[in-house]
């Protein structure tokens, strides 16, 4: 009996000793960075584009031998879109799941709420796409930041405007967030020093289902421009109900975001065409992978992408490059290899530098688009254009009328 009970208790020892040993090989052939996305929500085709192109990174930098010879595990966690939920999945993300860095971040209200954590925590993070100024102009040294800050949006629009449209009067609608309130500032800004009339600048609640009370108000004005700053189901709204009310300026101007998805011109129909916007990315411009990323996206996904997705891609490669030169995967030796960063992605090159008020801040040209044909075409500038920009435009003849 007594023989029996010792070889029990070997036995329990070494299952105990193998079980430990596997747990240990897995935690340290894992490297766990954390992703947050609104995936529910208003915001979840955003954060589902997004997504998509974290998940297709993810597989192909393990498939080529992984964070020098770890897998990268990407834990995406839901936002919902709403910033006391983007600050408590952080918070799990740090304490709980022990994550070596957060990327990901879309909306600006939460990624802002998010970078807060962050840097409270000391926890490097760096932001594919909430663009708010104050992201990284609050002076935070543990927040890096992919995608331009949305005060330069409208760089390429601005020569578009200037060479081509030459408008007179702009009117300017925005939505009540922190993207669109800076983005709205920042353009009314671009038009006093242009010399343009702001015949009327008014923000809306995100989600209303009738814009026609303020679109009567921009048509009584005669604006020669309409500069909307939406998400997509209010972008898509507002463009189906201009066409209803037949309000028709010399152009429509989205400032990015729900003016370049797919679903704007799934969602607004015939209202979309030759709309033009804002944009960070187009797949044809001379990236390296740019284009093989946009065919890979879509015969995976079997639909297009635009610049959520790039940002996201080109996050995850820039993600894996920084672990693999971190000389630990401490929070310090992390941050240390951000600082060091300067690659080329399919988005562009990314180095982190100080800039005007910005912190940490990649710095990158923008682009202006166009839907033409039920495409979204790169229009400007010239050189490297897809399409020829369409204008002038005969909107009611366009629309059917």
């Amino acid at each position: 009996m007594k023989k029996r009970k010792v070889l029990a208790g070997l036995i329990l020892a070494a299952v105990l000793v193998f079980t430990l040993g596997a747990s240990q090989s897995m935690a340290v052939d894992t490297i766990k960075v954390g992703i947050v996305l609104p995936l529910t929500g208003s915001l979840a085709k955003f954060g589902e584009i997004e997504k998509q192109s974290f998940d297709m990174a993810m597989e192909e930098i393990n498939a080529a031998g992984g964070i020098n010879g770890k897998k990268l595990d990407l834990l995406i966690e839901d936002t919902t879109g709403r910033p006391e939920v983007g600050r408590s999945v952080v918070e799990k993300l740090i304490t709980k799941d022990k994550v070596v860095m957060i990327g990901g971040g879309y909306s600006s209200s939460v990624t802002y709420a998010a970078a807060g954590v962050c840097q409270q925590n000391q926890m490097p993070f760096l932001v594919n796409t909430g663009s708010a100024d104050n992201i990284t102009s609050s002076g935070w040294d543990w927040i890096y930041r992919i995608n331009p800050p949305v005060s330069k949006y409208a760089g390429a629009v601005e020569s578009l405007l200037t060479q081509v449209i030459k408008p007179k009067k702009v009117a300017i609608l925005y939505e009540n967030s922190l993207f669109g309130t800076k983005g709205a500032k920042e353009f009314e800004a671009t038009c006093e020093k242009l010399g343009y009339e702001i015949v009327l600048k008014e923000g809306y609640e995100h989600g209303g289902i009738d814009f026609k009370p303020v679109l009567i108000k921009v048509k009584q004005h005669e604006p020669d421009i309409v500069y909307m700053i939406s998400y997509i189901m209010d972008a898509s709204l507002l463009m189906k109900q201009s066409k209803e009310l037949k309000l028709t300026p010399k152009m429509f101007i989205g400032g990015a975001a729900g003016f370049t998805l797919p679903e704007f011109k799934d969602n607004a129909g015939i209202a979309s065409n030759n709309v033009i916007s804002a944009t960070l990315w187009h797949q044809v411009l001379p990236f390296p992978g740019a284009m093989d990323y946009y065919n890979k996206f879509v015969k995976k996904y079997n639909k297009p992408t635009e610049y959520h997705g790039a940002e996201a891609y080109a996050a995850a490669y820039v993600i894996a490059d920084v672990l693999k030169r971190a000389k630990s995967f401490k929070n310090t030796d992390v941050k240390a290899a951000l600082d060091a960063t300067d690659m080329m992605t399919v988005f562009g090159p990314v180095k982190f530098t100080t800039w005007e008020n910005m912190k940490n801040q990649n710095k990158v040209a923008t682009y202006v688009v166009q839907w033409i044909d039920g495409k979204l075409e790169l229009v400007w500038p010239e050189e490297g254009a897809t399409k020829q920009f369409v204008y002038p435009v005969d909107w009611l003849k366009i629309w059917g009328y």
